[in-house]
């Protein structure tokens, strides 16, 4: 039943106002008087509007994606001032002798795991203390990940990107040859829009799906003594990206931080929802990855078609999702390369997102796989690559 922006307005106040807490919402942070803050939000390139927080999730149970751009208006305006030399990404794979063993370590028991845990928080709301939670394990996370491999002695480390609103963003760096980078991306949080501050998220597909999947291409990648030990050409990043839901607003700070500082990215990857496919096969479809080409980098987009035909199993399927429908867009508005890719066609993609079903029962860790195959076949290949 879907409800209007008076009847959702009028139980979230009720909700707000009551006197009684259930067990569940003891961590959470619930804001009153919230509709009173305005945003800035950005709903195609130059298109801005002032709205209210109920006004941004009512936009986004409509279908609308947008960039919340309140702390982070001069993204991208150093672009406009600044000639950028486009990066030369390779015309095929060059390296499967060097991934083929790799690529068989990619484990769908480890993602599993992680995604049965990063699935337990009541919800990842990137305003709540299980955001914050939740947020702080994946970073424990990640450095076991890196101690583990041996890779912490020789300079490979992850850190929060710290941000106000309490959940922050997770940053794994593996050092390179030069300072130019690669950058693969997903974002940890999760957000049910009938009541953000209350409802369960539990984001197994949106985006546990994407952060499990980047996270298991990131344990494969440290088994690489070379890429440990600093002989890759490239630097890479992983990033978990806090608060898309909210309006990209983990991956704008972070890509704001790194245009002002000059970072040279030569390509940005993002994995948002990697593991429905029901979908497509009730649609009569074949499995494929789905391939954004709106919005994209073009000659990024096109190497990663080849990474697709190359080390994954299943065909990938040209889609489009609209202006700002993850965190590469960021990327792209800071003026770094990037690229998208997502579960499916996007009309057959997950429409359990965004609610309490957003659960694993309904995800394909074989598809997952896949993702993780393509996720840790670019990283590698541009790694080494001379970009």
């Amino acid at each position: 039943m879907k409800l209007s922006t008076v009847s959702l307005l009028a139980l979230s106040a009720a909700a707000v106002n009551a006197r009684f807490v259930e067990q569940h919402e003891t961590n959470q942070v619930v804001l009153a008087d919230v509709e009173e803050q305005l945003y800035l939000i950005e709903l195609a390139p130059g298109k801005t509007q002032w709205v209210t927080e109920e006004e941004k999730w009512e936009l986004r149970r409509n279908g609308q994606n947008f960039m919340d751009i309140t702390a982070t208006q001069q993204l991208g305006q150093l672009m406009s001032t600044q000639a950028k030399k486009e990066p030369k990404f390779p015309a095929k794979p060059t390296l499967q002798k060097d991934l083929a063993p790799m690529i068989k370590n990619l484990s769908k028991d480890k993602m599993k795991e992680n995604l049965e845990k990063f699935t337990s928080f009541h919800t990842r709301y990137y305003k709540s203390d299980y955001g914050k939670q939740s947020s702080e394990w994946l970073l424990k996370k990640v450095q076991s990940i890196i101690e583990d491999s041996g890779a912490d002695k020789y300079g490979v480390h992850a850190e929060h990107f710290k941000h106000p609103w309490g959940q922050n963003s997770v940053i794994a760096t593996v050092p390179g040859l030069e300072n130019s980078t690669v950058v693969v991306g997903a974002h940890q949080d999760s957000i049910n829009l009938f009541l953000p501050s209350i409802f369960s998220a539990p984001g197994a597909d949106d985006d546990g799906s994407g952060t499990v999947t980047i996270l298991e291409a990131f344990r494969v990648l440290l088994s690489s003594k070379d890429v440990i030990k600093g002989k890759a050409q490239n630097t890479v990043e992983f990033h978990w990206y806090s608060a898309e839901e909210g309006g990209l607003l983990g991956s704008q700070a972070i890509f704001s931080e790194y245009e002002k500082t000059g970072r040279d990215v030569k390509a940005m990857l993002q994995q948002d929802m990697t593991g429905y496919v029901q979908g497509t096969l009730d649609a009569g479809k074949e499995e494929s990855v789905g391939v954004i080409t709106d919005f994209v980098n073009p000659a990024l987009t096109e190497f990663i078609k080849e990474i697709v035909t190359e080390y994954c199993e299943i065909p990938y399927i040209e889609t489009k999702c609209g202006y700002a429908c993850s965190d590469h867009a960021s990327a792209s508005k800071a003026g770094y390369p990037s690229a998208f890719v997502i579960e499916s066609d996007f009309a057959d993609s997950d429409k359990k997102i965004h609610t309490s079903d957003d659960t694993i029962k309904y995800l394909s860790f074989d598809h997952m796989l896949q993702h993780a195959r393509l996720t840790l076949g670019l990283v590698y290949e541009l790694a080494f690559a001379k970009l």
